[in-house]
């Protein structure tokens, strides 16, 4: 049997309590939200805390709300809450779509937004889906407060930039009136981890893609995106021909890795598929040919 090495644990009434233990405990604290991710990689002593900080009392943060013309999601919110927001099936439909597809009944009624953010893994589906809507992230130190773009969120496989005393506490989105999203997934079962993922949003104006936003999971994409994509189809009609040559960009710009799901040019392919699946969709939603 697979134990974790040895840890301390302290509980957290408050954020500001969550930071000031994390002040007081050091680099080698960590935070235990859902622990989905966190706890297996201690039993197999990958991950190593001497402190684990609970923060599952911090019922604040748990919540969707629209704010103005931003809808606000807090640290703690479940996916559960987030697969059957309707204030986010209103606005933008790729939540319902990612989160139908993340792990399994219940991992989703106790895994939370910001435990998955921050684990930071590559193939992790809401980093996809948050990049892809160019999201803000709030995070919280002694000090104040800071607001990073979703897209400079993470530094690499399994790092962020949320330094030792700080805490992710929100995510926020713009609303964007006229726009429909779709995500597009494939794995081997249900629940696994992606092979490949992208969802993608498409605000349409007179016929014409106003505004954007492609995310890429578990292929090597860079900041789980393709800006060079979103460009291209940026004030154009979104045509056929269109699609495929974003959809084109983005298999030519990902940098997936062979392992045990399958081979790189399989990976590659499955992106170029994915977008271009997403894309329609989006479209199709946001001219109300899809309902």
């Amino acid at each position: 049997m697979q134990v974790p090495a040895p840890f301390e644990y302290a509980r957290a009434t408050s954020v500001a309590h969550a930071i000031a233990l994390l002040d007081q405990h050091g680099p080698e604290a960590r935070l235990l939200a859902g622990g989905h991710s966190l706890l297996p990689m201690m039993r197999l002593r990958l991950a190593r805390p001497e402190t684990l900080i609970d923060i599952n009392g911090l019922t604040d943060l748990d919540y969707v709300r629209l704010d103005g013309d931003e809808i606000a999601i807090g640290a703690m919110t479940r996916h559960v809450t987030v697969l059957n927001s309707p204030v986010l099936r209103e606005h933008y439909r790729i939540f319902a779509d990612a989160e139908a597809v993340i792990a399994d009944p219940l991992v989703r009624n106790r895994g939370t937004v910001g435990g998955s953010l921050c684990q930071a893994d590559p193939a992790e589906d809401l980093s996809a889906v948050l990049s892809a809507l160019r999201a803000q992230a709030v995070i919280q130190a002694a000090s104040g407060s800071r607001t990073v773009a979703l897209r400079n969120f993470h530094e690499g496989p399994y790092e962020t930039v949320v330094g030792g005393a700080e805490m992710l506490v929100e995510v926020r989105v713009p609303v964007r009136p006229g726009t429909g999203s779709a995500y597009e997934k494939v794995h081997r079962r249900a629940g696994d981890w992606a092979v490949a993922a992208a969802g993608a949003f498409v605000q349409l104006r007179s016929g014409v893609v106003q505004d954007v936003g492609i995310g890429l999971a578990a292929v090597g994409a860079d900041h789980f995106t393709c800006a060079e994509a979103e460009e291209l189809l940026r004030g154009q009609e979104p045509t056929t021909e269109q699609i495929r040559s974003a959809a084109g960009m983005c298999r030519d710009s990902c940098n997936p890795q062979t392992d045990q799901r399958g081979p790189e040019d399989y990976k590659r392919h499955l992106a170029e598929v994915l977008v271009e699946r997403a894309l329609s969709r989006s479209i199709a939603r946001a001219t109300g040919e899809e309902n």
